[in-house]
């Protein structure tokens, strides 16, 4: 059972602020159903920039949005017609009331930056994440870290029918979506590249590697990753190096960000077969990044620390330059304080410290850390 979409009351607020919203997301996974049952203040009109009819309305678009300036306008899969934003400017601008665009983007590394020259304090930015923690029940946590947050995988009958959705999600993502979004390119390359990244999960990134596996460029592996990172497939998490004066990794850590599709990739069909690989560790360690994440939203700016030495912090919480929370991931029912835990809590100042497991009920490892559950983490928000 899933609970209603917690990002329901921040829509409904920029909507009352912004004259364009812009909610951004993968595919799949539920931004046009959740705008469709918006309450909004006036009628609605929906485009679907994937439809030949819905384009052909567009052909004037200036002509036509004018005419429905009674109406909220939903345009779905902007990023098809990033030409629109420029008319979009100057509709807002000639009548600047709030919730007249809603504007739908998935899987396009530039389609901030397009409509950030063009709707620059004219629009609001929200990005609806796959299910999380917080919107499930408490006795799926498991099932959501199998199957991931796609609300087809999630929500699917059985175990066989979340991964037979998950592996067509990943095929026609590489046959048709990136295509649209601009990477032309060979989708068997590609699903080679994602492939590797999934069973390198978490690792640290080394382009020269992939390209040398792949027998491609340096800069085309790089753009493959680009690409997967804007299309809200993977994250790239960056390190850590403010004003710390000791020699610091420098590469970033990549993860596939759903794990439904991270296991759909690596074939892993249930909680079983994953407890038999050493994947486990890595895929519990991206699942409660998303998980945080997901459930923090833009309230902190997010890293990883690691130094030449060996002392290593999974995820830091960030605000305003200070370093809030320094977290260690382990999957273990017996959590222990590391040295390389307590030598980075030093090195970035961090106010607190979490090892976040797999216990039911937290206890204290010293007098500034503690161990703790993902959803006893999550509930201090």
């Amino acid at each position: 059972m899933v609970k209603d979409r917690l990002i329901f009351p921040l829509i409904q607020e920029y909507l009352s602020i912004f004259p364009a919203v812009g909610l951004l997301g993968p595919r799949q996974v539920g931004k046009t159903t959740l705008v469709k049952n918006l309450k909004l203040d006036r009628e609605s009109l929906y485009i679907d920039l994937e439809k030949a009819s819905d384009r052909a309305k567009l052909v004037d678009p200036e002509l036509f949005l004018k005419s429905h300036t009674d109406k909220t306008v939903i345009l779905d899969e902007i990023q098809l017609m990033p030409e629109l934003f420029a008319e979009l400017r100057s509709l807002i601008d000639e009548l600047r009331q709030p919730g007249r665009f809603i504007l739908l983007g998935s899987a396009s590394p530039d389609l901030i930056r397009k409509s950030a020259d063009s709707l620059a304090g004219r629009i609001g930015y929200l990005e609806l994440t796959p299910f999380f923690l917080g919107e499930v029940e408490p006795d799926e946590t498991e099932k959501l870290w199998i199957r991931g947050g796609f609300p087809l995988s999630f929500l699917a009958r059985t175990e066989r029918e979340s991964q037979l959705w998950r592996q067509n999600f990943i095929k026609t993502y590489l046959e048709r979506d990136l295509a649209q979004i601009g990477l032309s390119t060979d989708p068997r390359l590609v699903e080679r590249f994602w492939m590797m990244l999934a069973n390198a999960q978490g690792g640290l990134w080394n382009a020269e590697s992939f390209a040398k596996a792949l027998g491609i460029t340096r800069p085309t592996v790089n753009r493959y990753l680009e690409y997967l990172e804007g299309s809200f497939m993977v994250r790239v998490l960056v390190p850590y190096h403010h004003n710390i004066k000791k020699r610091l990794v420098k590469s970033p850590k990549v993860f596939i960000r759903d794990t439904g599709l991270l296991h759909a990739l690596t074939g892993v069909d249930s909680m079983a077969a994953l407890q038999n690989l050493l994947l486990i560790g890595a895929s519990w360690e991206g699942f409660v990044i998303e998980q945080i994440a997901a459930t923090y939203g833009e309230a902190y700016e997010y890293f990883f620390y690691r130094t030449h030495q060996g002392a290593e912090c999974d995820l830091l919480l960030v605000k305003n330059g200070v370093v809030k929370t320094a977290i260690e991931i382990k999957n273990t029912l017996s959590p222990k304080l590391s040295k390389g835990m307590q030598i980075s809590m030093e090195d970035t100042g961090a106010e607190e410290g979490f090892v976040v497991c797999r216990v039911d009920q937290g206890f204290p490892l010293s007098e500034k850390v503690k161990a703790v559950g993902l959803r006893e983490f999550l509930g201090r928000k």
